[in-house]
């Protein structure tokens, strides 16, 4: 009989989301790829220290350990390289004792096909690219931040997660963060309080917070293992679109933050995310001082796209 991941949260990461590689990829961007994997294949018995990604995904994976819980989480790794660079992932991988056992070596090949076929609910990879053919093709994907400073720690444990949403060009079409770009905020403010009945389009993230929701309602109470938030520029009269958009996805949010333009770091931190999503260059750097976090590239047949593409032709 098939495995079947048809009930399970799936998530797609790549090892640089998993461990902390810095050095190998200096090998690679300055040597080339047949010094990386011989680095790798020299260095195979040595363990890999944690990433940035690493106690998010531990903690993923511990979902699937509760008591009388089927498990409903699958972790695959992604990886351009090929096999034969793969004993130090594993050996690491068993080292910290994470139940991981499937994996993508794809000799260079594009990643995107692979993500479709093990229908992959969010894909986390340090590759911009990568990330960005995911979200074209509808995936869920985020570029992970890899420069925190301190290096990560392996003994960390996460009792229960909590994920952070930007709202527009994350869990929302980015349709009125055009407004606000082009037209300022006293139109945007306008469209959303004329629109606040007609639920916002649904953006890259929309099917992985459902599938989120679909989870944390097998659960009762405390024992819930993951929490969400919105952590977003918007504020009233803006947020009623968000609010009514949410309760006719039927899905449950946690917490909400309306900034309205005030800074999300110390937000972030106060809500102690272990990972959070946004389309801006500007706030994934300031959370990445404090949370984990991963910028959301706009799909590249958007309108912002479509606009840039006519301007550079004329």
């Amino acid at each position: 009989m098939a495995y079947d991941l048809n009930n399970r949260l799936v998530i797609g990461v790549s090892t640089r989301t998993l461990f902390d590689l810095t050095f190998e990829n200096s090998i690679f961007e300055e040597q080339g790829l047949e010094a990386y994997r011989r680095y790798q294949i020299e260095h195979e018995e040595e363990i890999l220290k944690p990433g940035p990604g690493f106690a998010l995904v531990r903690a993923l994976l511990a979902i699937n350990d509760r008591p009388g819980q089927q498990e409903r989480v699958e972790v695959i790794i992604m990886s351009h390289n090929n096999a034969d660079t793969s004993v130090r992932f594993f050996r690491s991988i068993a080292y910290y004792g994470m139940n991981i056992t499937r994996a993508v070596f794809s000799g260079g090949s594009p990643l995107t096909p692979y993500l479709s076929a093990f229908g992959t609910d969010l894909f986390l990879s340090a590759n911009e690219e990568d990330v960005q053919q995911a979200v074209d093709s509808g995936i869920a994907a985020g570029i992970i931040r890899t420069d925190k400073r301190t290096g990560y720690d392996a003994n960390v444990r996460i009792d229960q997660i909590r994920i952070a949403f930007d709202a527009d060009a994350v869990l929302f079409s980015d349709e009125s963060e055009e407004i606000f770009q082009k037209e300022g905020l006293r139109v945007f403010e306008e469209n959303e309080k004329s629109n606040a009945k007609n639920p916002l389009k649904e953006g890259p993230f929309a099917n992985f917070l459902k599938a989120i929701a679909a989870l944390q309602r097998e659960f009762s109470g405390s024992e819930v293992p993951i929490r969400t938030a919105i952590v977003t520029s918007r504020c009233a009269p803006a947020h009623e679109r968000v609010v009514r958009t949410l309760r006719a996805w039927d899905v449950r949010i946690d917490e909400s933050f309306f900034l309205g333009g005030v800074s999300k770091r110390d937000i972030l931190a106060a809500f102690g995310a272990h990972i959070f999503f946004d389309d801006q260059e500007i706030h994934t750097g300031r959370a990445a001082e404090v949370v984990p976090a991963a910028r959301v590239p706009y799909r590249r047949n958007s309108s912002k796209d479509a606009d840039s593409n006519a301007a550079a032709k004329t």
